[in-house]
């Protein structure tokens, strides 16, 4: 097992990044709603979400916080990676997905990252981390999902 391996599985349990704020604006919103053809009302229609949501506005899709949650975690990152020297990363999938609270436009939200585990593979490192998206000002969280990411040496 390489150094890198080793340092990470002793992590395992632990937080290991916390993301900056993003706001979710009603733009990200509408473009995200376009490019799934996702246009409920409760989503795009900040007039009748005012009217007729129980939260008094429009909210973001459950999708899109969880699309968001590769930025939130620092993946996209170079000086986060924790493989620099991998050829390929791989977005596996997902273990488990929860959206506990809905995200009203306007509000901010960041990721929370705890590791739960690596895994060597044959080429590579598999590493397991649960995702947290807080909401600022929120006791509940967005989005709880188990993301499985695959990293490759050749």
């Amino acid at each position: 097992m390489n150094e890198r391996v080793q340092e990470l599985k002793r992590r395992e349990g632990t937080e290991v990044h916390v993301g900056p704020w993003l706001e979710v604006t009603q733009d990200r919103i509408r473009r995200f709603a376009e490019a799934t053809m996702d246009e409920q009302w409760i989503h795009v229609d900040p007039e009748r979400a005012a009217r007729e949501s129980p939260f008094g506005t429009t909210i973001a899709h459950g999708f899109l916080t969880l699309s968001l949650t590769t930025w939130l975690t620092g993946t996209l990152d170079p000086a986060t990676n924790p493989f620099p020297d991998a050829k390929v990363v791989i977005n596996y999938g997902l273990n488990k997905v929860r959206f506990p609270h809905p995200v009203k436009v306007g509000s901010r939200i960041r990721g929370r990252t705890t590791l739960l585990s690596v895994s060597e593979l044959q080429g590579g490192v598999e590493v397991v981390r649960r995702v947290t998206v807080e909401i600022e000002g929120s006791d509940k969280p967005a989005c709880v999902a188990d993301t499985v990411t695959r990293y490759y040496y050749s």
